[in-house]
């Protein structure tokens, strides 16, 4: 399946598929996608396993575990801690391709098997020492976010820093959403590009230098372009402040 940057793959069931490895959030490009289970014409669910890459996605988008078999992801972005530790929900499904896995004799390196990590997990253990630190910020993110109303309240909160986002760029005139689908836009990263009047560069750095940081661009992308965080902890009350700041920047680089 490919889509070019600022778009997203319809996934299509295919039976001859046994794992669907899917993203719910591209990063770089500020595009999202809803964790379905791929569907035949006739409504047959896949047979294949569904695994997702949800580093920059879960806790800040809305997901139902019916969905998938494996969501997998670090904390360093919803759950505000640091990255060097993952977290995988696993399907019934999932665990028991873990153990045929195991079982084929194929080797595996221990970092990453599975298995291992399923058996330490279900000891409250891990197989390495991960940093303690990481584990008390995520441990404190999540308490925050049940005390507000769990997944539903901190996805709706993204979803309010985006809604603020994108009106004001499709508001400006000089500020433009690069993913043109509305329904393809991210609620956790938002990518904006700018006219070639504005450098987005300059933007940035001016930015920066006032204490609003880490709106670059992602550089591969090649884009005259601001990328946003808006993640659960950011206030969308900040966002607001952050689209003025940049109007107030611009009208003063002009």
């Amino acid at each position: 399946m490919k889509s070019e940057p600022g778009t997203r793959p319809d996934p299509v069931a295919n039976d001859a598929i046994d794992v669907y490895a899917l993203t719910d959030n591209e990063t770089s490009t500020g595009v999202m996608m809803p964790v379905i289970r791929p569907r035949h014409a006739d409504g047959r669910v896949a047979a294949g396993l569904v695994a997702v890459d949800a580093t920059s996605g879960a806790g800040g988008l809305p997901v139902d575990p019916a969905e998938f078999d494996a969501y997998y992801f670090s904390p360093q972005k919803s759950f505000a801690s640091d990255g060097g530790l993952w977290i995988a929900l696993l399907s019934p499904a999932a665990v028991a391709r873990v153990g045929s896995i195991k079982g084929s004799g194929r080797w595996i390196p221990a970092s990453i098997d599975l298995s291992i990590a399923l058996e330490s997990s279900r000891k409250d253990q891990t197989y390495n020492t991960p940093s303690l630190a990481t584990i008390f910020l995520m441990n404190e993110q999540i308490a925050w976010m049940l005390e507000h109303g769990g997944l539903a309240w901190a996805a709706g909160r993204s979803a309010e820093s985006a809604r603020i986002v994108y009106d004001w760029a499709e508001a400006s005139d000089y500020a433009t959403p690069f993913v043109a689908d509305p329904s393809h836009r991210s609620n956790v990263v938002a990518t904006i590009d700018l006219d070639a009047r504005v450098d987005a560069q300059v933007v940035s750095k001016v930015l920066r230098a006032n204490g609003i940081v880490d709106t670059d661009a992602y550089r591969k992308l090649g884009r005259n372009q601001l990328r946003i965080g808006l993640f659960p902890a950011v206030e969308p009350a900040d966002v607001e402040a952050f689209t003025r700041s940049v109007d107030f920047v611009v009208a003063a680089l002009s």
